[in-house]
């Protein structure tokens, strides 16, 4: 009879342990619980998940008081941008929030939901969701040819996370869309250069209006 290959994986059957955290508003968010420390507090030590999570959700007031005050600066590239800075002076950049991202079990999210999950226990939805509600937006807003190229740039977010929709990265998208033309990009969209930043960041507002404003 062979013997079983040792190298072969096995099966995961381990269930991954949850692990409940209550904080100063009195609602409990879900973490998963992990061995490894990827956290580190203001003083460099590192730090558990949870503690991660206390210290986020305290220092979370001074960037945004509600939904709202979140949604605003998100919504465009060059706020949202600010805030990620100024999130990541205080200990909380981008690998952290993309840690954070995958112990609340939201990883296929949005770092929008993130924050709005750590500071307002709201449940995080997927880019691919909040990509169906923009697509309908962007029917009513935009010509077939610009809907086109936002269509292309959703697929992009919803593949890969918010940051393909900074400024930083329209021109290679455009690059992608376009068989390496920006000309033929301009042509294609109207207007100038100008216009098409205006394009690419003004769509963005519909990834994160309330469901209420979108119906």
């Amino acid at each position: 009879m062979p013997q079983p290959d040792a190298k072969q994986p096995r099966a995961e059957y381990e269930t991954k342990k949850k692990v409940r955290v209550k904080l100063r508003d009195g609602k409990e968010r879900t973490i998963q619980h992990i061995s490894v420390t990827t956290f580190w507090g203001p003083d460099g030590k590192p730090i558990s998940a949870s503690e991660f999570l206390t210290l986020l959700f305290g220092q979370l007031p001074e960037f945004f008081r509600d939904e709202d005050e979140l949604r605003a600066p998100w919504s465009l590239p060059d706020t949202r941008k600010k805030l990620l800075e100024g999130l990541a002076e205080k200990g909380f950049g981008k690998d952290q929030l993309g840690e954070m991202q995958k112990i609340i079990d939201a990883e296929n999210s949005d770092l929008f939901d993130v924050l709005a999950h750590v500071a307002f226990a709201l449940k995080p939805i997927s880019r691919e969701e909040r990509a169906v509600t923009a697509r309908g937006e962007i029917q009513e807003h935009f010509s077939d040819k610009q809907q086109a190229f936002l269509d292309f740039a959703l697929a992009h977010y919803v593949q890969e996370g918010v940051e393909e929709l900074e400024q930083e990265k329209l021109t290679k998208l455009l690059r992608l869309r376009y068989h390496d033309s920006i000309s033929d990009a301009v042509a294609d969209l109207g207007g100038d250069i100008a216009e098409i930043r205006n394009l690419f960041s003004g769509f963005q507002r519909y990834l994160y209006q309330e469901a209420s404003a979108a119906n």
